[in-house]
């Protein structure tokens, strides 16, 4: 079973829809048991930084999803999801993420024909090698929408990059822990491969 995590976020019924297209059971919840006996646990999620890590909190959120990841349940942010997962944010000064990765989140630069929010399809390039890229070509595109990017402290967990105004961190892994700006559930097969591979993991 995949557990869902529920703060409020917007954009959480496609990353259902999607897991339950590739033959999983996902539910929806913030009920911690719930969430600590799932066999992998997506935070997803579209929203400001501040607002969410406030629901997140007023929620009890923040320490079931530390719980989990310091079990060993494959966890995957998605989005808004990756953001919070790490320190902070110039979306919302002054507030902290979670901290379950080292970095910050800072806003794409401006550039000359280039729009913000970025929306729309990317490519990636893969630095190093990762286990939800399994069976995808480098290159392949998925589908971005954000104002603010990942600069990962330790660039070693970062295993899919793109560019757009900037050098943006798109994806990272570290042991257990899954994440990705762009939105899998929306990018097509290859996003669904990526989901697939995803579930595949075992703690």
């Amino acid at each position: 079973m995949v557990a869902v995590i529920d703060y409020d976020a917007g954009n959480i019924k496609s990353v259902i829809k999607a897991v339950e297209a590739l033959g999983g059971e996902a539910v929806l919840t913030r009920d911690a048991e719930t969430i600590l006996n799932a066999d992998h646990v997506i935070l997803p999620g579209v929203g400001s930084f501040g607002d969410c890590m406030e629901k997140i909190r007023s929620y009890n959120l923040e320490s079931v999803i530390k719980e989990v990841v310091a079990k060993g349940t494959p966890f995957l942010g998605i989005c808004l999801g990756l953001q919070l997962m790490f320190e902070s944010s110039e979306e919302s000064p002054g507030v902290p993420g979670l901290g379950l990765l080292k970095g910050k989140i800072v806003r794409i630069p401006d550039c000359p024909g280039l729009k913000i929010p970025n929306i729309g399809w990317n490519s990636l390039d893969f630095p190093r090698e990762g286990r939800l890229f399994k069976g995808i070509n480098e290159g392949a595109y998925v589908y971005f929408v954000h104002s603010y990017y990942l600069q990962a402290e330790d660039e070693s967990i970062v295993t899919a990059t793109t560019e757009y105004s900037t050098h943006i961190h798109a994806s990272v892994e570290s042991g257990n822990v899954f994440a990705c700006q762009y939105h899998p559930e929306k990018s097509s097969e290859v996003g669904l491969k990526m989901l697939k591979n995803f579930l595949e993991i075992t703690a």
